[in-house]
C-alpha cells in the first residue's frame, strides 16, 4: 500500500479535515501530530564510533560533511581502505551521501545480512506477541528478498518502519537519472509488492519506469532510483494533511540529489503525497540539475503556483479521470492540507495525459499514457509526451532534444 492506496471515503476525509481546521482555529498553544518513535540505538553507536576512528592517520569526515567533501575524501583512500570502511562502518557508509555508489551498495548488504538474523530470531522469540512474531515473519521474508540476486541498495535503515533505495542500471554511467518519490505509507514491507498491486509499489513503479525509459529512447544510459528513504505519514490521519513529514522528506531528497554522480540531469515523479514533498523541495535547496518535476494524483504541491515552487525545473502534472484524489478539497487553511491543485489550468504546471491509468494507483501500469509519458520526461524525449486535452501546448518552449 503507497501513496493514498487506502482509498478512504470521501466523506470520512473532508470530516477529517474539516475536524482538524477547527482544531487549528481553536487552538491557543497548537498542537502536534503523535507519531511513533522508534530507538535507533545501533546507528546512533555507530556515528559515534566512526567519529573518533581515524584511518592512515587521519580522522573521519563528519557525516554531516558536503557530499563533495565527502566524494573527496572517498577518493583519497585506496581501494582496500574504502572497503574496510564500509566493512567496518556498513550502517553509516551504506547511507553516506558522497561514498561512492557501489561502496553503499556492498555496506547495505552487510546490514541487509545482519538485519536478516536479527529477525530469524525474533521469528522465534516466544517474548513476542503473535502480532509481533508475524511482523518480524514480513520483515525476514522483505530482507531476504532485497539480499536476493544482485539488487542495488543505495540506502537502508532497518530501524522503525525502515528506510530504502534502490537502483535499476547504471548510476555512475547514467546520462539520465529519475528518482521515484512515493507517498503515504510508504516503508520497508511496502517498497514492494507482488501481484496486482506490484506496479503500486516503489520497486514496481522503478522496474516499470526503467524498462519504460530503456524502450523509448534505447541509446540513452539512464538509471531510476525507487526512493523510499523518508519517513511518509502512515495511513490517512494529520501527517497526511500537514506538511511536517514532507518538509524533513525535502531535505533528504534534496541531500540525495546533490550527492548523485556525474553531472547528468535529474527528473523526479512524485506520486500523491511524494509530490508535496516535492513541492516542498522545489521550494527549499533543489540542486540545479533537476530538470522536471512530473506529479501523478497529487493532493497539491504546497504552492500557489508551478511559478511559485521558484525551481528552473519543468513541472508536469496528470491525474487520471478514475482518481478518487480529485474529490479532495484542495485547501490551505493554518498549516492544514496542501493548496492549489496542480493539474487546474491556472496552476501552471504542464498538463499530460494519464489515459490507461485506473484510479489512484496505475500511473505505472504498462500500456498507459502516464508511463509513456513519464518515460519520455525521463529521457528528455519531450516531443513525444503526450498533452491532456486542457493543455495542448504542454511541450510549449522545449523540444525533443535530451538535453534541452
Amino acid at each position: 500500500m503507497t501513496s493514498f492506496d487506502s482509498s478512504p471515503t470521501l466523506t470520512a476525509w473532508r470530516a477529517l479535515l474539516a475536524v482538524a481546521v477547527v482544531f487549528v482555529m481553536l487552538a491557543t498553544t497548537g498542537w502536534t501530530a503523535v507519531r511513533h518513535q522508534h530507538s535507533e540505538a545501533p546507528r546512533e553507536i555507530a556515528l559515534a564510533s566512526w567519529a573518533r576512528d581515524r584511518i592512515a592517520g587521519h580522522a573521519l569526515p563528519d557525516t554531516h560533511a558536503p557530499p563533495y567533501r565527502l566524494a573527496h575524501f572517498f577518493a583519497t583512500l585506496t581501494a582496500g581502505q574504502q572497503v574496510a570502511l564500509a566493512d567496518k562502518y556498513p550502517l553509516v557508509v551504506g547511507n553516506l551521501n558522497g561514498a561512492p555508489v557501489t561502496l553503499r551498495y556492498r555496506a547495505n548488504r552487510h546490514v541487509l545480512a545482519l538485519a536478516e538474523t536479527v529477525e530469524q530470531q525474533r521469528t522465534q522469540d516466544a517474548r513476542l506477541s503473535p502480532d509481533g512474531r508475524h511482523q518480524a515473519v514480513l520483515r525476514l521474508a522483505r530482507f531476504r528478498s532485497m539480499l536476493a540476486g544482485n539488487r542495488q541498495i543505495l540506502a537502508f535503515d532497518p530501524s522503525g518502519r525502515g528506510h530504502a533505495a534502490e537502483v535499476f542500471g547504471d548510476l555512475d554511467r547514467a546520462t539520465r537519472i529519475s528518482v521515484i518519490v512515493p507517498g503515504v505509507d510508504t516503508n520497508l514491507l511496502t517498497l514492494e509488492r507482488t501481484g496486482r498491486k506490484k506496479n503500486a509499489a516503489p520497486v514496481g513503479m522503478a522496474q516499470q519506469l526503467y524498462g519504460a525509459e530503456r524502450a523509448a529512447r534505447p541509446g540513452t544510459r539512464t538509471a531510476v532510483i525507487a526512493w523510499a528513504d523518508y519517513t511518509a505519514p502512515a495511513g490517512i490521519g494529520m501527517d497526511a494533511a500537514l506538511g511536517g513529514l514532507a518538509a524533513d522528506g525535502a531535505v533528504r531528497l534534496n541531500a540525495l540529489v546533490e550527492a548523485l554522480p556525474g553531472t547528468s540531469a535529474v527528473s523526479l515523479f512524485c506520486h500523491s503525497y511524494g509530490s508535496v514533498l516535492c513541492g516542498v523541495a522545489a521550494k527549499g535547496e533543489l540542486p540545479s540539475r533537476v530538470s522536471d518535476i512530473a506529479v501523478a494524483g497529487s493532493p497539491g504541491m504546497r504552492a500557489d503556483s508551478a511559478e511559485a515552487l521558484d525551481t528552473g525545473a519543468r513541472v508536469w502534472a496528470m491525474r487520471d479521470g478514475d482518481d478518487w484524489i480529485q474529490d479532495v478539497p484542495n485547501m490551505a487553511v493554518g498549516g492544514l492540507g496542501h493548496g492549489a491543485d496542480p493539474v487546474d489550468p491556472e496552476f501552471g504546471a504542464r498538463i499530460v495525459s494519464a489515459n490507461g491509468a485506473v484510479g489512484h494507483s496505475g500511473y505505472f501500469e504498462p500500456g498507459t499514457d502516464s508511463l509513456s509519458n513519464f518515460a519520455a520526461i525521463g529521457v528528455g524525449a519531450y516531443d513525444s509526451v503526450s498533452c491532456a486535452s486542457t493543455d495542448q501546448a504542454c511541450h510549449r518552449e522545449i523540444s525533443g532534444d535530451p538535453d534541452a
